[in-house]
């Protein structure tokens, strides 16, 4: 492809001015400086082009050259992407290692996936066949846990004419030739992808699965969707990225795509460690076996964050395409807001609110658009779901990232400082969190849960938004002037509160709860709640309960019953009959 050049005429950080040239487009790739650093056409004016480096600039000169080959910045596309960790353009960091120790080197030139390695293909194309974007033509084991579907890139389509045998192939040897118009195309294991293209589906197919993550308050009360959008706000300290960690571990997603965008090192250090030591709990391998990660820490050069968001959900879109089911995870979509506002500061452009650029709701909403569960060209059906943790600074729901998010997201999962502080994890305030997924969902949780399962979700909620309306009366006035309907109310909901809401990372049988027990321990929660309205009812003081312990036996059932066996539960709700009884045969 013919070269376009320019020559440095101004550098203001990551921004840099280029003069000399005409022929540069809009979001054209371009190698910046003697060191060939990697950028982006971000602005094209008459006279100067602005372009977007993703490397450190420092040492730049004006008059050094800028070359461009007239295609936008892409990602690779092929074996070898899961287990592995890049950075914010799919540079794998363990071979930046190997040439540069543990700080990246500028200009550094390395591949993004390994094109020595041979890889056990079994090619599935037959000669003659038709074939189009996306069709599979043939299939590679690129971990214990996933089967890598190579399949025919968007563009092209026609007759296959020639087919390797099944054997062993690296990514760029050819394994079938497709011929259209008399025109030949050599298919080989990868192909390049635009990063800030999303990539083609058939249909977008309606939300009607959830994405169960174990997390009871998660799956009962603010579920997520298979397709779907979700954020998870909060301020320093409240556990987004914790929160993150335990939804990308438990959630019934093929794939996990986890983007750490300018956050800090340490964070994704625990992330690496923690996903390379824990085993997939449904094959018994290890969970970096279908996990991509991405990391772009606080210290890596602002302008890569943004493209780090769009590499984690090209790579997304690419499994999907496959029929998997993809989670992805942005740790922090603020951070990403971050970098949008210091670069069109740099380019001089008139600030919106709190400086953000007055473009910001639109770049969140390509993002987070970017999520579906559609029906894939090759016929199959693929999800991906987005949880988008945002870091409002102060703990502000109401700042510009925050509230531009919520636009775009039907799953609002906020955390609350408050909560956090006082050791409830996780920290989801269930006041002010919310999931428009439900009336999509109630089918599904009906079928493959309780038939009443949503019906026992709603009862939960009430009681703890009437809580909530008592408590500002016992702030003021104390609980012993409330009636006993109140007393047992605020009773019922501490039991909520310690007993389901709150859970247990550390512990085996906490950490990952299935919904059969989530259901099993609404129902011990609604009986308990019942039965103190009975007592009310006859006139009977609620201290009586109190006395029996039964409560606490309800908290502990996330502890004292496991996940495998559900028939401790009919002897405790026996049991909780038996108190009350007693409790109303004595008074």
């Amino acid at each position: 492809m013919e070269e376009t050049k320019g020559y440095i005429f101004g550098i203001n950080g990551p921004v840099v001015k280029v003069k000399g040239s005409d022929k540069f487009g809009m979001q054209e790739m371009v190698y910046v400086g003697d060191d060939r650093l990697i950028g982006e056409v971000i602005g094209v004016k008459e006279e100067i082009t602005i372009v977007q480096v993703y490397e450190e600039t420092t040492g730049l000169k004006v008059g050094e050259p800028v070359v461009g080959y007239g295609r936008p910045l892409s990602v690779t596309l092929a074996p070898g992407i899961l287990s592995d960790i890049f950075d914010g353009i799919e540079r794998p960091l363990k071979d930046i290692k190997k040439l540069s120790g543990v700080f990246i080197e500028r200009g550094l030139k390395v591949s993004s996936l390994d094109e020595e390695r041979k890889w056990e293909v079994t090619v599935t194309a037959k000669i003659g066949d038709e074939v189009s974007g996306g069709t599979i033509i043939a299939t590679v084991p690129e971990t214990g846990l996933i089967t890598h579907k190579i399949m025919i890139p968007p563009p092209v389509s026609g007759k296959i004419v020639w087919t390797a045998p099944s054997g062993s192939y690296n990514i760029n040897e050819c394994i079938a030739r497709v011929e259209n118009g008399g025109k030949v195309t050599d298919i080989t294991l990868k192909q390049e992808w635009p990063i800030k293209t999303p990539r083609p589906f058939s249909k977008r197919q309606p939300i009607t699965k959830p994405l169960v993550t174990g997390q009871r308050i998660v799956d009962a009360m603010f579920p997520l969707a298979k397709g779907g959008a979700a954020a998870i706000p909060g301020g320093f300290g409240t556990g987004k990225t914790m929160t993150q960690h335990q939804l990308a571990k438990w959630c019934d997603a093929d794939i996990i795509v986890y983007i750490g965008c300018g956050e800090r090192g340490n964070e994704m250090t625990q992330v690496l460690n923690e996903f390379s030591e824990l085993i997939d709990p449904k094959s018994n391998r290890p969970l970096l076996d279908r996990t991509v990660l991405i990391a772009n820490t606080s210290n890596m050069p602002v302008a890569a964050r943004e493209a780090s968001i769009y590499t984690g959900v090209t790579l997304a879109e690419y499994y999907r395409d496959m029929g998997y089911h993809v989670a992805l995870m942005a740790d922090s979509t603020s951070r990403w807001a971050e970098a949008l506002r210091e670069i069109s500061g740099r380019l001089e452009e008139m600030p919106a609110e709190e400086g953000f650029p007055a473009y910001l709701a639109s770049r969140l909403s390509q993002f987070y658009e970017r999520a579906g569960y559609v029906t894939n060209l090759n016929g199959t059906e693929g999800s991906v779901s987005i949880i988008g943790a945002v870091s409002p600074q102060g703990g502000d729901f109401s700042e510009p990232v925050t509230q531009n998010t919520k636009r775009f997201i039907r799953c609002f999962l906020a955390l609350d400082k408050s909560l956090a502080y006082a050791r409830h994890y996780p920290a989801i305030a269930w006041l002010d969190s919310y999931s428009e997924y439900i009336p999509d969902l109630e089918e599904w949780f009906a079928e493959n849960a309780a038939p009443d399962f949503i019906e026992k979700r709603n009862r939960i909620m009430a009681i703890l938004q009437e809580e909530s309306s008592l408590m500002e009366i016992v702030k003021l006035i104390g609980a012993d002037v409330l009636p006993d309907s109140q007393k047992a109310t605020l009773e019922v909901a501490k039991v909520i509160r310690l007993g389901f809401l709150q859970q247990n990372a550390f512990h085996p049988d906490d950490t990952y709860v299935p919904l059969e027990k989530q259901n099993k321990m609404m129902d011990i929660i609604l009986q308990y709640d019942k039965r103190m309205a009975d007592i009310v009812s006859r006139g009977i003081v609620v201290s009586k309960v109190a006395g029996t312990g039964i409560a606490d036996e309800i908290v502990r059932v996330k502890y004292t019953i496991g996940n495998d066996d559900m028939t401790p539960f009919a002897k405790l709700s026996r049991r909780i009959d038996d108190v009350f009884d007693e409790i109303i045969e004595n008074s």
